[in-house]
């Protein structure tokens, strides 16, 4: 979006130049990148015109990041250098990661996942972004707030605020054209459960009450269907399962 550019008496003029903010869908398994073009809020996409990134950071023995998609694959070949669901150690700085590329903490991971979604911010728009916009889970606590803001800081990218994913949500459903009303809204996603209670009045909202969980959402129910399977697997099953998976099942068999 545009910025009105003047020019003082005695200065030179120079071009116009356009000044882009972008907003942020920081996720546990996608993250997505978004700015407005001629009022409407357009979310962009990379080369391949996929707008889902997902969250998925590969640390290769070469020194590479592979970010995306790219690094989605390796999830099955080298897990332990494929880090997932970042977003749920954010704010824990003792919590570190160790890969190819040595220790790493949730907000040099989280930072390659910027630094993706701000290439395909650059590469669609054309120009760097002035600063951005980042969603995060109303319950997010100021130390969880902080890394993300680190994240993008070591990303390049100035953070012009941080906004909480269930407003986000409500203004994106046009709920801020409404006159007033209370409303709830919830976020559940790949890691976690954001739940806030809104009050809007003369299009501004109030927020009533927040509430969440870190350790609810769709990667714990894919564990949970995991464990009920291997659980229920036969004598012959339980042979031809891989050492990793083998060691599960002896967890989970037992307690």
């Amino acid at each position: 979006m545009a910025l009105l550019q003047i020019s003082e008496p005695g200065m030179s003029n120079m071009p116009h130049q356009k000044n882009i903010a972008i907003g942020i869908d920081l996720g546990t398994t996608n993250s997505l990148v978004a700015t407005v073009k001629s009022g409407e809020a357009t979310v962009l996409t990379n080369l391949e015109q996929e707008s889902l990134i997902p969250s998925v950071v590969y640390y290769a023995k070469d020194g590479t990041v592979l970010v995306g998609d790219e690094a989605l694959n390796y999830r099955v070949t080298d897990p332990e250098n494929t880090i997932v669901s970042v977003k749920r150690r954010m704010g824990h700085t003792i919590d570190t990661i160790v890969t190819h590329h040595g220790a790493k903490n949730a907000v040099e991971v989280s930072s390659e996942i910027l630094k993706k979604l701000k290439q395909i911010a650059v590469s669609s728009l054309g120009d760097e972004p002035v600063g951005c916009v980042i969603t995060v889970p109303a319950y997010f606590d100021d130390a969880s707030r902080q890394a993300t803001k680190l994240a993008a800081q070591l990303a390049n990218l100035p953070v012009l605020r941080l906004l909480n994913e269930p407003t986000a949500a409500a203004i994106a459903y046009g709920l801020d054209t409404k006159n007033e009303g209370v409303f709830l809204v919830y976020d559940l996603g790949g890691g976690t459960l954001d739940v806030s209670i809104l009050r809007l009045t003369k299009g501004v909202f109030e927020v009533l009450a927040v509430s969440g969980d870190t350790k609810l959402g769709g990667d714990d129910f894919d564990q949970l269907l995991y464990n009920y399977a291997l659980s229920n697997l036969s004598a012959v099953q339980i042979n031809l399962l891989t050492d990793s998976d083998r060691a599960r099942f002896n967890r989970i068999q037992s307690g």
